[in-house]
């Protein structure tokens, strides 16, 4: 999105940054809730008022000190500035100005960006008079609104559409991206257990900081994605959230992370399942998996943290793949240092890989030349027998198969091998569907 104007909404925490973007967009896209922390990445999406498009992004709140996550989380507020067109202070009216509010206002006058103060929790006429104590920042009239209620947000958006650039022509590029006439993007979601290193190794392969890393599960509260154009093609990377039984699932942040991360499995192109070498396979890895083999997209194991593992112990988490992930066949397996980029190397020829198996599309000609040679070397019980077959469609291949009577599901798997085997197919979902004719 970086051909269009950038505006960065900033602000202490849980002033309510991250509503005012779900406002601003007419979804739910930034998980809300009442109390601090709960956003900590920088979240961009694609927005529009008044025929022009932009780029909003939803940060973490800015806190001056802290500790070692506060500070990273107030990075990424500040590498937001940098890159904004437009800044958004939001502060809450209600509240008044606190000592925060003053050391995010010494930051901003610092930059040479637009800052228009947004006034939040002016919910109805009588609180107005609630913005005048925050006229007192020097940075202009503040904007009063209600994020939660809608009030007054048609008005801030016509003012920031006002500090675009005159030229709306760079709000038309952005647009073609979800025209066919633009390059695929295809979607990459990186998908664990909380504190497996899946920011760490996001960050690596997109080369910058984008997700906060820290050593304390659950860092990553919302999914988290950016296009990376490689020699591959653009890929768009998606940070998940951690995702744990639901069993321990006790607050609503969580269950609504679990369903953002699900979400991004569902639409992914391709998962990447992360996996703490360290710590083994353990039931809730091969339950990520089994979930995200149903979902029919191809699955690349990274486990992670390889280089803290002796001989024996390599061997032992080997021999755990086979036991409890023997479902997901001949997936690429990668060991990885997400820390030190060892390995990471390995990551995109084997995406490419995964993604030229997902995408293959097989000849009619071929593909009844290989079942006719299939029958004969091995003929289907009871007089059974395949008439033709063809492909229907791709992502992943699906092939519907003509046959005389019901077969069963022994040769069902016998023909799918033989499939994956003649075209290549040995680590992407492969569907049969079966018609009885005659």
């Amino acid at each position: 999105m970086t051909d269009l104007p950038v505006v960065a909404i900033v602000g202490r925490p849980n002033v309510g940054k991250s509503t005012l973007m779900n406002r601003v967009l007419g979804k739910r896209v930034a998980i809300v809730e009442e109390k601090p922390g709960v956003t900590r990445d920088r979240k961009e999406e694609l927005a529009e008022w008044a025929g022009r498009s932009f780029t909003l992004v939803d940060t973490g709140g800015w806190m001056a000190g802290g500790n070692q996550l506060d500070q990273k989380v107030s990075r990424q507020s500040e590498a937001a500035i940098k890159s904004a067109d437009v800044v958004l202070l939001v502060l809450d009216a209600t509240v008044g100005l606190t000592e925060e509010d003053e050391r995010v206002t010494k930051l901003l006058r610092r930059i040479d960006t637009p800052v228009l103060v947004v006034a939040n929790k002016v919910d109805d006429t009588s609180h107005e008079s609630l913005i005048w104590e925050l006229m007192g920042l020097g940075l202009g009239e503040p904007i009063s609104l209600s994020a939660l209620h809608g009030r007054g947000t048609g008005d801030l958006l016509d003012r920031i559409v006002e500090l675009f650039p005159a030229d709306p022509d760079d709000a038309e590029l952005e647009s073609g991206d979800a025209s066919s006439d633009g390059p695929k993007t295809t979607s990459i979601a990186l998908v664990g257990r909380p504190n497996v290193g899946k920011s760490t190794l996001f960050n690596r392969l997109i080369g910058e900081e984008r997700s906060v890393v820290h050593d304390m599960p659950g860092t990553t509260r919302d999914s988290v994605d950016t296009v990376v154009e490689t020699e591959f093609g653009n890929l768009r990377f998606v940070d998940t959230a951690g995702m744990r039984r639901k069993s321990k699932i006790d607050e609503d942040t969580e269950y609504f992370s679990m369903v953002r991360a699900l979400q991004s499995v569902d639409t992914a192109d391709v998962a990447l399942l992360v996996i703490d070498a360290t710590e083994g396979i353990t039931h809730q890895d091969q339950r990520l998996a089994e979930r995200i083999d149903g979902a029919g997209c191809p699955i690349i194991v990274v486990l992670n943290k390889w280089e803290m593992l002796d001989e024996e112990a390599r061997k032992e988490v080997m021999y755990q793949m086979g036991r409890m992930l023997h479902f997901l066949g001949e997936a690429a397996v990668l060991r990885i240092s997400a820390l030190t980029g060892r390995g990471v190397h390995r990551l995109l020829p084997a995406l490419a890989d995964a993604i030229s198996q997902y995408e293959t599309r097989v000849p009619t000609g071929k593909l009844n030349e290989m079942l006719r040679r299939a029958q004969q070397a091995q003929p289907a019980p009871h007089g059974g027998r395949i008439l033709y077959g063809t492909q229907g469609a791709t992502d992943p291949p699906t092939f519907t198969l003509f046959a005389n009577k019901d077969l069963p599901s022994s040769y069902l798997r016998y023909i799918e091998r033989q499939i994956r085997e003649t075209f290549g197919l040995p680590a992407t979902p492969v569907k049969i569907r079966v018609r009885r004719r005659g």
